[in-house]
């Protein structure tokens, strides 16, 4: 379901380039491309080539939607582009708006990283409605600081993931995929047809939300038109048909022929794959699984190389702290060979002072015994000389003191000299130790056509009936309820998201600017209705009795 309700696009201008050949712009959720067109190109043409543009193979659930004079039309393959353009407006409740912009950033720029991701970086995207960004008293940085607080939640996504997310999402807006057509009943009240991937909805013209009624379409029996009038045929033949009026007979034809487009696209989604779709289905799981594959590389691939500069900013400080080691032990040698060589030199000072002192000892020692050996004549010059001996032995007892001291003082200086080379040669070691590490250590590498049971029709002057074949539709509407069941449990945490970041806004909201849609919004969310596979209820009847509308 999400492929055919999604996959429409749209031109938004049509312009004249020169004589031969126009502009057409054409719009999806993601992208916006222009191509030139010959005056001449068919529909088939254009759409042909906005498929290979896209690499779409599943052609048949895709088409270009435009709208002219308020009707929303598709464009007819077999008709000159030339004649037909388009403008489109779909409600998108703020909460879910926020959303969708933060995967719409996923799929842009990839993995939030807040060192490269920096406050402003937003700014030029245009990813709000204005309505949305009028509605609330709250500046572009907050709102730039609510996408991207649910931007960085969706880490891991890659591309494809993120817009099929945004996929999903869209999808479930009550005014997506549905095409309007003005209308009027039997009783000439004025009303609004639905027609989408569900079924067909009767609307009140004041809100385009809420679906008056609903028929799925597992319940339709026939379709059919003549002239103005518009013919709807429940299976259930207890419930009346109901009729309704258009404005031109073009519009019920194109009516019926979305109405058929949809029906075969919804009958064939539960059919059994054929052999191409299942082919594609194994490709797309195969591809799957290597862009996994992939994305599980990339992530070592990135996680070896952070390790690799940590390890390299882990080696570059280690070299920055072992040079400066290396310096401070530099530093240190020096001062050691400077205090061993003023030791060296004070060292040799007092060896040559000791030595001298020596010499002057025996110098005196000499005369001494000179002066005992010779006779002195007289008492006077024996005690003059007694008082020389006297003085020349106390002379020499202070000078072998002081030679002695020398010699100590000597001894101790070469004792210092020796332990300042020995400091000079640990220095030397050092040094040569830290120039001799290694300064990285060894790293490991980084490392299609229509099948027959598809319904046909018949057109007949201005009238044309439209017959769905008798299938299995209590198996289908089983089938149909399942979906609904296994959508609702995929969807609550969906909801759960949106709840809290509307509860986050609520406080800045201007009441006054709310919109007729905002309101109506908000009241289908207060009665718990805000899904449109809730607005899908097949009429009740006892006995046989009109539709009233």
């Amino acid at each position: 379901m999400a492929g055919a309700i999604a996959s429409r696009m749209s031109f938004s201008s049509l312009k004249r380039k020169q004589p031969k050949t126009f502009t057409v712009r054409i719009v999806t959720m993601d992208a916006e491309m222009e191509f030139n067109c010959e005056m001449k190109w068919k529909g088939k043409d254009l759409f042909d080539l906005v498929c290979r543009t896209l690499g779409l193979r599943e052609t048949w659930f895709f088409g270009l939607q435009y709208t002219i004079k308020d009707t929303v039309a598709w464009l007819k393959m077999d008709k000159k582009v030339k004649k037909q353009i388009l403008d489109e407006k779909i409600y998108c409740p703020p909460e879910a708006s926020v959303l969708l912009a933060s995967y719409a950033v996923q799929a842009k720029y990839g993995d939030y990283d807040p060192s490269v991701h920096k406050r402003g970086f937003l700014a030029q995207e245009e990813l709000l409605p204005k309505r949305v960004i009028n509605l609330y008293q709250m500046t572009p940085e907050m709102w730039e600081e609510r996408i991207t607080a649910w931007y960085a939640e969706h880490r891991g996504r890659a591309r494809d993931e993120a817009e099929m997310e945004y996929l999903k999402i869209a999808q479930d807006l009550e005014m997506y995929g549905v095409n309007y057509f003005a209308i009027r009943n039997k009783k000439g009240t004025e009303l609004l047809l639905g027609v989408d991937a569900l079924g067909l909805h009767i609307y009140d013209p004041e809100n385009r939300l809420t679906p008056k009624i609903s028929f799925p379409w597992n319940e339709i029996r026939n379709i059919s038109y003549s002239d103005k009038e518009f013919t709807i045929k429940p299976l259930d033949k207890k419930i009346d048909v109901f009729k309704f009026n258009s404005s031109k007979l073009r519009v019920n034809k194109l009516i019926l022929q979305l109405c058929i487009g949809n029906h075969d696209l919804f009958m064939r989604r539960r059919k059994a794959d054929s052999l191409e779709v299942q082919q594609m289905k194994a490709q797309a799981r195969e591809e799957k699984a290597r862009k996994q594959m992939e994305r599980q590389r990339l992530a070592r691939e990135k996680q070896m190389r952070e390790e690799a500069e940590r390890t390299r900013d882990e080696l570059e400080r280690r070299l920055l702290q072992m040079k400066e080691e290396a310096t401070m032990a530099n530093e240190a040698l020096m001062r050691s060979e400077e205090t061993a060589d003023l030791l060296a030199e004070k060292a040799q000072i007092t060896e040559e002072e000791a030595k001298l002192l020596a010499q002057k000892a025996a110098e005196a020692e000499q005369e001494m015994q000179r002066i005992k050996a010779t006779a002195i004549r007289t008492e006077e010059e024996k005690r003059l000389m007694e008082q020389k001996v006297l003085e020349a032995e106390v002379l020499a007892l202070k000078m072998a003191e002081e030679s002695e001291r020398r010699a100590k003082e000597a001894d101790q200086l070469k004792q210092d000299l020796q332990e300042a080379r020995e400091a000079e040669r640990r220095a030397k070691q050092k040094l040569l130790e830290i120039a001799t590490k290694p300064t990285y250590p060894p790293m490991n590498p980084i490392p299609a056509p229509l099948s027959p049971d598809i319904p046909s029709f018949n057109l007949i002057g201005d009238s044309l009936s439209f017959d769905f074949k008798d299938t299995d539709m209590k198996r289908l509407s089983m089938e149909i309820e399942k979906e609904k069941v296994e959508y609702m449990e995929k969807s609550k945490h969906l909801q759960e998201q949106l709840n809290e970041l509307k509860t986050e806004i609520e406080a800045l909201k201007l009441k006054e600017r709310e919109t007729a849609l905002d309101i109506l919004h908000n009241e289908n969310s207060d009665r718990g209705g805000s899904s449109k596979h809730n607005t899908i209820k097949k009429p009740q009847a006892q006995g046989r009795r009109p539709i009233c509308i």
